[in-house]
């Protein structure tokens, strides 16, 4: 069963994509980025070529030819999305419907009051279907 961790209190949502996919590529595993938006999705990819601040995430677009050999991928459907990878991270406002492929689903919610809203709905619905969640409070992780 998908395990789910929520981000919340996210002063930046996509800063926050951009470090929780480079963790996710120090520790050899393969991430999909679901955004749908195409202004999302241009602006987390021009993130990824400038974060850090002294290097970059190695990604490209989902349909891509060097899809097959990139960590990092940036998907704008659910057939994009339907790559073999472990972590999918979604910065859509819905559930995606094809989570359940993936081992981790990341959830990254801002300090925003509709964003935090379709996030407490996303919340509930996996809640009610028994999967298990983690959540983690950026505001505190900061303070400390």
């Amino acid at each position: 069963m998908t395990r789910i961790d929520f981000y919340f209190n996210a002063a930046d949502r996509l800063q926050v994509a951009c470090r929780l996919a480079g963790k996710a590529v120090a520790q050899r595993r393969r991430v999909v980025i679901f955004a749908p938006q195409a202004e999302v999705a241009q602006r987390i990819d021009r993130l990824l070529w400038t974060w850090p601040a002294t290097g970059f995430v190695p990604h490209c677009r989902a349909g891509d030819a060097l899809a097959a050999e990139t960590p990092v991928l940036i998907a704008h459907d659910a057939a994009d999305a339907a790559s073999a990878s472990e972590v999918l991270l979604n910065l859509d406002a819905a559930c995606p419907d094809f989570f359940e492929r993936y081992e981790r689903l990341l959830e990254i919610v801002s300090q925003e009051d509709a964003d935090r809203l379709a996030a407490r709905t996303r919340y509930a619905w996996y809640r009610d279907r028994g999967y298990a969640m983690r959540s983690h409070d950026l505001a505190g992780a900061a303070a400390e």
